[in-house]
């Protein structure tokens, strides 16, 4: 009897449980093996290898985060479409699906699905000098490819049903959406579709890009699993909630996609021509000089860009000079003879910035650091202090760059500027400051990466 309920147990333990269709492991036998096996897209909204080699993205990060909290790692398996995705999710050949998928009714009746972490909105994409509607009648007619199986068609085809029965388009089965985004950019499709924070990103590659309307109202995104999976969803749902009410989710939607709010068309344009004609005379002194400090390279590079347009002969009627525009005293501090010089310049403005990095207590923590070390460059540290000050009397963080970058601009108003040590500064300045530098440090990635 003993030994009959022992191989009971164990072909119980080893047993692929089945769902409607989709075989799947259960949250025990994933804890056993050690190992969550994700689906997921290789795009800069989910999980691709940056500059240095090293695995990032909104998703992966999310995921490791919960993969370490039920004692398992992370095994990152990439489809190249989101129907690729689903259907092998379908086929029993991953744990979940974590890939910015938009949580539809017809979704649900396919997967078992997690809570909600992030809302996008469903975009119409176009090149600015060509087509440009501004509603969805204005869609019909138009040449409207879109990825299959997707959310996009999901809601194209409820659109035709309801109001505009002759609304068309076409599905590809063979490209993800940052590839169709690429083809409108290459005049090789009239538009497309894509959820808001692709287009966030993508228009960054390909200023021309323009999103003239909403395809309805925003939508959510969340993690797929087999529908039978109950388990592995209550664990997710368990995760989710405390890494929400930490803090970690907003700190992830901040560093992924907090420099997004402005999009300037004619100076991503130009930055990237500059990119071309400026920035290889400067190069080796910016990665010289992120070397002996410590720093970002490709961060310096585009705080250079921001303080002077890579241009080693900038001057500023406040008296400031040369590629890290540095003031005479800071200059003589950091051992620089002539500002104007681009070598001396590059390596003192990263000496400063080292320094800067160096004065914040060990409590400040990456890439927060950088990011307050950047604004206290811009602004000065006293009245980043004072901003500091602040946060904590309104109950923020003040080593979160998330908090400081809400209380900076406060210091323009004299009720609070008024009891601070430092008085007035126009903070919203270092708030732009910091977020032009993440805009540019991220455009400079994709263009050394895809030379």
């Amino acid at each position: 009897m003993g030994v009959f309920l022992c191989v009971v147990l164990l072909a119980a333990a080893c047993q692929r449980y089945e769902g409607p269709d989709i075989s799947y492991r259960s949250l025990e036998e994933i804890k056993e093996s050690g190992k969550l096996v994700v689906l997921t897209r290789n795009a800069p909204t989910t999980y691709y290898i940056d500059q240095n080699g090293i695995a990032a993205g909104p998703e992966y990060e999310m995921v490791q985060a919960f993969a370490e909290s039920i004692g398992v790692e992370p095994d990152f398996q990439t489809r190249q479409t989101v129907d690729a995705i689903l259907t092998s999710l379908e086929a029993g050949e991953g744990d979940l699906a974590a890939a910015g998928l938009t949580i539809t009714e017809k979704r649900q009746k396919r997967f078992r699905f997690s809570p909600a972490y992030q809302e996008v909105t469903p975009q119409v994409v176009t090149r600015r000098d060509r087509v440009q509607p501004e509603s969805i009648q204005e869609l019909v007619g138009l040449e409207i490819t879109v990825i299959a199986n997707s959310s996009y068609t999901e809601r194209l085809e409820k659109f035709k049903e309801e109001k505009y029965p002759n609304l068309s388009w076409t599905v590809t089965n063979d490209s993800a959406t940052e590839q169709l985004l690429h083809d409108v950019w290459a005049r090789k499709l009239e538009c497309t579709i894509a959820d808001s924070n692709i287009v966030d990103i993508n228009r960054r590659y390909y200023p021309e890009l323009m999103a003239p309307v909403n395809l309805g109202r925003a939508q959510h995104l969340g993690w797929a699993m087999a529908p039978g999976n109950k388990n592995l969803e209550k664990a997710v749902a368990k995760w989710l909630e405390k890494y929400r009410e930490s803090g970690a989710l907003e700190r992830l939607q901040e560093k992924y996609y907090g420099f997004f709010e402005i999009f300037d068309y004619v100076d991503v344009r130009r930055y990237i021509r500059r990119i071309d004609q400026r920035f290889p005379k400067y190069r080796k002194y910016f990665r010289q000089a992120a070397e002996k400090y410590d720093l970002p390279f490709d961060i310096l590079a585009a705080q250079g860009y921001q303080e002077s347009h890579w241009n080693a002969m900038a001057k500023s009627p406040t008296g400031v000079r040369g590629i890290m525009m540095l003031t005479l005293p800071t200059a003589r501090a950091m051992g620089v003879s002539n500002r104007l010089d681009p070598r001396q310049s590059i390596f003192g403005g990263a000496r400063y910035m080292a320094r800067l990095k160096r004065i914040f207590s060990d409590e400040v923590t990456e890439p927060d650091l950088t990011w307050l070390a950047l604004a206290a460059y811009n602004v000065g540290l006293g009245h980043l202090r004072d901003a500091q000050r602040l946060a904590r009397e309104q109950g923020l963080n003040p080593y979160s760059w998330g908090d400081l970058k809400q209380v900076l601009p406060l210091l323009a108003h004299k009720e609070y500027y008024k009891d601070l040590k430092y008085g007035y500064a126009r903070g919203y300045e270092p708030v732009r400051y910091v977020q032009r530098i993440r805009e540019y440090r991220h455009i400079l990635q994709n263009e050394l990466t895809s030379r």
